[in-house]
């Protein structure tokens, strides 16, 4: 049987779930007393906690008859309690996101984030600590009058369970891994609820997820050539390109394709003409003939006026008409008349030189 006085409560709850139009579920499990008074003066102007017992939150959103609302029973756990507001979800979570604060952890505490601790030197002095440290798989030493962690150390990764020792040294550290606040596991809004997952996710991320729909939407549509107001310039574009590059192949002649077409001409007519200078030979100078004839150097004990001459008559024989190689037969012949012409000239000259003697012994 129902006591009248929690009839009433659950009349004053039904009451306040028809009130406001944003309903949340909070868990307050170890939320200290402290921060839940400056918590509630942080929030005094946009929302009011109520804490009643599980069974009656569960009996309030069966019974007040509010579209959707019944789906917030699956949120009811821990240490339940209401959360009334005229304020959007999305803008109360940031309020309440804002409003958490630092704290020691305690035993039995869930890590909220990877808890590391920092290499280098710790407050602490030399002592037994130090073998504290190294329960908790903290590797320490001694450096001068202090206590130094050697490395960087994760002690707990995001959502381990933080034991007593751990907690302790953790204290000993001044390590404040816990953030203190309100734990907003749902609010209820026109029909709809968002969870925890949905409230507190970073605005970032959905401008993030927007731009990469749109994005995704644009290549979409460009790779399916529909045709929408974004992408029309891009199709025009590619279009030009095209059209242009199937001109300049087909050798078209218009005002976009006069420079290349000349260019492509240019190159072909300098390939042309290297091609054509490859396959001329080049004529290569032939080496001078030398006369088969034999020359003599004149003797010593010859006069000046036979070797005047014999100069004279050479430079008659040696003509710059290029003749012909003389076989060896014909060399034999030339140098033989030569050889009769020099002997019947020294004949001469010796008749000459014994009629002068005649003429002087008389």
């Amino acid at each position: 049987m129902v006591s009248e006085k929690k009839k009433q409560i659950l009349k004053e709850v039904n009451e306040d779930l028809k009130k406001y139009p944003v309903i949340g579920i909070i868990d307050m499990f170890k939320l200290p007393a402290r921060q839940l008074f400056e918590i509630k003066n942080k929030l005094r102007q946009d929302a009011v906690i109520r804490m009643v017992k599980k069974r009656i939150i569960k009996l309030a959103l069966k019974d007040c008859g509010l579209k959707g609302i019944e789906k917030l029973d699956k949120y009811v756990e821990g240490e339940p309690a209401f959360l009334f507001s005229s304020t959007n979800p999305f803008k109360l979570s940031k309020i309440i996101a804002a409003s958490k604060s630092k704290a020691f952890a305690k035993g039995g505490d869930i890590a909220p984030i990877d808890i590391v601790i920092k290499a280098g030197p710790t407050s602490l002095p030399p002592g037994p600590v130090i073998g504290e440290l190294q329960r908790v798989k903290i590797p320490a030493s001694v450096e001068g009058e202090k206590i130094s962690v050697t490395k960087d150390t994760i002690v707990a990764k995001e959502g381990d369970v933080i034991d007593k020792g751990l907690a302790d040294v953790l204290a000993k550290l001044g390590v404040e891994p816990m953030e203190i606040g309100l734990n907003l596991t749902a609010a209820w809004e026109n029909g709809c609820v968002y969870d925890k997952s949905l409230l507190f996710t970073p605005p970032e991320k959905y401008l993030n997820d927007l731009k990469a729909a749109s994005t995704n939407a644009f290549n979409l549509a460009y790779n399916a050539m529909y045709y929408t107001k974004e992408n029309l310039p891009f199709f025009l574009s590619k279009a030009h390109q095209e059209a242009f590059a199937l001109a300049v192949q087909a050798d078209i002649l218009t005002s976009d394709t006069v420079k290349p077409l000349l260019a492509k001409a240019n190159a072909q007519a300098e390939a042309l003409s290297g091609m054509v200078k490859e396959s001329t030979p080049v004529p290569t100078p032939e080496a001078p003939k030398e006369s088969a004839e034999t020359k003599e150097e004149p003797k010593k004990d010859e006069p000046k006026e036979e070797k005047k001459e014999e100069a004279k008559s050479k430079e008659k024989e040696e003509k710059p008409k290029e003749e012909k190689p003389k076989g060896e037969e014909e060399a034999k012949k030339d140098n033989a008349k030569q050889d009769k012409k020099k002997d019947d000239k020294k004949k001469d000259d010796h008749k000459k030189d014994k009629k002068e003697e005649k003429k002087e012994n008389k």
